[in-house]
């Protein structure tokens, strides 16, 4: 029989590890406080619909002070007159200055040789002088005419005397028996007679001298007719003469010298210096903001001048309306046509006001809500915005003084309402 080991063994008595067992409760102690300390925030991430990184977020204080609205564009002046000339005529054009040269209102700049006018002025000037003559000639023709019924009527009117004194002669003397009746009815024949005559004359006279009226005021209204043409012609053929409509500087030479253009081809342009205005493009947003008499800011060179919103164009092109100012006051005249300027247009300016920076949180939610950041977590609250500048947006109910909110990158929190930010 094999004996076993057990009168050999001998129970050992292990002591308690007493440092072992504090390092233990302590880091218990710890654990418990650390879940205690990160319980609401570790209850608001699970409340969140999703987390996204700082980094992508960019984030405003809500502040009250003074707001103002306005518009800063780059600008370029251009002439509020700068006429294109055009060639009136066709022909051979000869240019009288260069681009660049200054130039008085009523100037030739470009003369156009057209013969096919000038021939036609010469045409139509010898057809005026040919019925001026056949005018003239009516009127000499009208008086001769007039004097040959005229003296066919004072015949007639002695014939009438003649005839009625032989009558009254007669009368008298067939009375005294010295004639027969048979004379004396010869006699009333023959003033009955004159008496024909003489009423035929004076209404020959008078019809006649109307037909001669109308043949003279026909031939003297073709005559007028035809100068009209004359002096339509040598307005034309003076129009082949360029001149300058403004005192200003030659500013674009369409055409070279002795080019052969046709009609209403662009020659050149004249550039109106003393009336320069500066051309702005204004966002479509805040174009419906602007109006005409609103003031503005002009600088450049080292400059400021004031300005005042002359002009604003109703079509809207690439998102953009455009705008013009004109200088108050006397117009600058260092400027040049074209030159870059920075424009300003105040629209608005209130003190008092709650804003925000303008972010891209304005057009995704249309102006409707935005989220607003508490201890890392952005919820979504409903607002209402106001008035918006270039860096501005007005808050009108939903947020107050010191809130803070995330204004731009609000895409990825894809509508949730609530969003917990890690950092």
């Amino acid at each position: 029989m094999i004996r076993d080991t057990s009168a050999q063994d001998k129970l050992v008595e292990v002591k308690p590890n007493r440092k072992r067992q504090l390092i233990f409760a302590a880091v218990g102690v710890l654990v418990i406080g650390l879940l205690v300390w990160l319980a609401p925030g570790i209850g608001r991430l699970f409340s969140a619909s999703g987390s996204v990184s700082a980094s992508r977020l960019s984030f405003a204080t809500v502040e009250r002070g003074p707001f103002v609205r306005d518009i800063a564009a780059e600008g370029k002046v251009v002439a509020a007159v700068s006429p294109t000339l055009y060639a009136t005529s066709g022909g051979a054009v000869t240019l009288d200055v260069h681009a660049g040269d200054t130039v008085k209102k009523g100037q030739v700049l470009a003369t156009i040789d057209s013969p096919e006018l000038t021939n036609k002025l010469a045409q139509e000037q010898s057809n005026a002088d040919a019925m001026q003559v056949d005018y003239l000639r009516a009127q000499v023709d009208a008086r001769k005419q007039r004097s040959s019924l005229q003296k066919a009527f004072d015949n007639a009117r002695i014939d009438q005397q003649t005839a009625q004194r032989d009558l009254d002669r007669y009368q008298k003397a067939f009375a005294r028996g010295a004639v027969p009746s048979m004379d004396v009815d010869r006699a009333k024949d023959t003033l009955d007679k004159a008496n024909i005559a003489m009423e035929h004359a004076k209404s020959d006279l008078g019809m006649d001298n109307a037909s001669l009226n109308f043949d003279i005021q026909s031939k003297k209204l073709a005559h007028d007719r035809q100068l009209l043409l004359v002096a339509d012609l040598k307005r034309q053929v003076d129009d082949l003469n360029v001149k300058s409509p403004v005192d200003g500087q030659v500013g674009q030479l369409f055409i070279a010298e002795k080019a052969t253009v046709a009609k209403d081809a662009q020659l050149l342009s004249v550039v109106d210096l003393s009336a320069l205005q500066v051309e702005m493009q204004v966002p479509e947003s805040f174009a419906r903001d602007l109006g005409i008499g609103m003031t503005g800011e002009i600088s450049g060179n080292g400059h400021t001048w004031k300005g005042i919103v002359s002009a604003i164009s109703p079509e809207v092109v690439n998102g953009q309306v455009a705008a013009r100012l004109r200088f108050d006051g006397t117009t600058p005249k260092q400027l040049r046509q074209n030159q870059r300027l920075s424009v300003r247009v105040l629209l608005d300016k209130r003190d008092n006001v709650l804003t925000v920076q303008r972010g891209s949180f304005v057009d995704e939610s249309g102006g409707s809500y935005a989220y607003l950041v508490h201890d890392d977590i952005a919820t979504k609250t409903p607002i209402r915005v106001g008035a918006s500048s270039i860096d501005k947006v007005e808050i009108l109910e939903g947020l107050k003084e010191g809130d803070k909110i995330v204004i731009s990158g609000t895409d990825s929190f894809k509508g949730a309402a609530k969003v917990a930010i890690s950092r």
